[in-house]
């Protein structure tokens, strides 16, 4: 029988201990480990994904900040602010909610933001620092990726692996957190040929490509461990519905064990955020 990776439950475990380490911050150095979160314009989706990470983390007793700004901020305004959240002794991580406004350069407002605040995990020295063995801050929804396929292999040693989905987000930090833990990873991408049989060898497939139910079990390996990444919403008899990257009740047949959608991956990446957080707390105080 499929077993089902219970993002929600795992998450819920996260945040019990991101609670106990903001206790544990508080009583023995004074500090409230405190997030900063930067939205710019009015893009429903991330408004919903601001509001819940805010809620997690008062939930967890950590401090939150939020600044929301208007669509039309200058790439000037915006870096102020970054700059300003910087040097602010009390805000330990900043994160700017993405997609940016197209005037608005993505990659220089990443870099704007100091590395040891980078709670995203997505400055180019943290990058840098995964890609070379030597993880800081690490990328919250590869972090969780790996937490949950933890779960199922404890020992991920010689698994062979593909990741469908080459994003800095997602893709590249996901490969380099399944090297460090000695698996055959291949990265699968639009260009590459024959995707269906490099998915059909995989003991894992990590799926996280943007496109609604792209991969069905047909591609799938009996027993195989499936990571879903993708939310996509679609349109079934009027109604909308999230789905994944995944085609969820054919792959699940086959699958060994599968994240849900939603449900799977996504409760993980605001644990993951969060104990990025309380991380780079205890981090700044030396």
């Amino acid at each position: 029988m499929t077993q089902l990776i219970d993002g929600k439950k795992l998450s819920n475990q996260i945040l019990q201990e991101v609670a106990s380490e903001v206790e544990l911050l508080k009583g023995e150095h004074d500090i409230v480990p405190t997030l900063a979160v930067v939205l710019v314009g009015e893009d429903p989706a991330s408004q919903v994904y601001v509001r819940n990470k805010v809620k997690r983390a008062k939930e967890a007793g950590m401090g939150s900040i939020e600044h929301r700004l208007d669509a039309e901020t200058s790439q000037n305004t915006l870096n102020e602010l970054i700059d300003h959240l910087n040097k602010d002794p009390e805000v330990h991580g900043i994160l700017v909610q993405l997609p940016l406004p197209s005037h608005l350069d993505e990659d220089v407002v990443i870099a704007s933001i100091h590395p040891a605040k980078d709670v995203d995990g997505f400055h180019p020295l943290n990058v840098g620092a995964l890609a070379s063995g030597r993880p800081l801050l690490v990328p919250c929804t590869p972090q969780g990726c790996m937490i949950m396929l933890h779960q199922i292999h404890p020992d991920l040693s010689g698994k062979n692996v593909v990741v469908v989905g080459r994003s800095n987000i997602v893709g590249k930090p996901m490969a380099a957190l399944l090297l460090q833990a000695n698996c055959t990873v291949t990265i699968a991408h639009s260009r590459t040929k024959d995707i269906e049989s490099l998915c059909r060898d995989a003991d894992i497939v990590v799926a996280a490509v943007g496109r609604a139910e792209f991969i069905n079990a047909d591609w799938i390996k009996p027993g195989a461990t499936i990571i879903d990444v993708g939310i996509n919403a679609i349109d079934v008899d009027g109604k909308r519905k999230l789905v994944g990257d995944v085609h969820f009740e054919s792959v699940a047949r086959v699958a060994g064990a599968i994240t849900p959608v939603p449900g799977g991956v996504g409760p993980m990446t605001i644990a993951c955020l969060l104990l990025n957080t309380t991380r780079a707390a205890r981090c700044q105080l030396a």
